[in-house]
């Protein structure tokens, strides 16, 4: 894969990641209630719980960002941001399994949720 490559979507993964952590420490009910994904479906909002989350995701789209800087020595950043994004998709996954989420986030959650790791 192309340097420039690499670099643009850490670039532009850190960005979005780090403005989605940002909307969840402002905003949280608007968050939880107008991200085109769903959120709803998990259950009521927790304020307390979109704001620790709003954190990590802050702390992870900081550190994409800097794997965008630093690609030669990025790989435990990397394994820790990538480690976050699976974990998140597994615990999708897994809620769909076992039917606490319904069948339509298998779609909803693919861009989102099951791609990025």
């Amino acid at each position: 894969m192309k340097r420039s490559l690499v670099v643009w979507f850490y670039g532009t993964f850190g960005v979005g990641t780090l403005a989605n952590g940002g909307w969840m420490l402002i905003s949280p009910f608007t968050w939880y209630s107008q991200l085109p994904a769903g959120v709803p479906d998990t259950g009521p909002i927790n304020f307390h719980f979109v704001h620790d989350l709003g954190v990590v995701f802050i702390i992870a789209g900081f550190g994409a960002m800097w794997c965008a800087k630093n690609l030669e020595r990025c790989a435990p950043v990397h394994a820790g941001v990538t480690a976050f994004f699976a974990g998140h998709a597994l615990v999708h996954v897994a809620e769909l399994l076992a039917g606490k989420l319904p069948p339509a986030h298998w779609l909803i959650d693919l861009p989102l949720t099951f791609a990025p790791p």
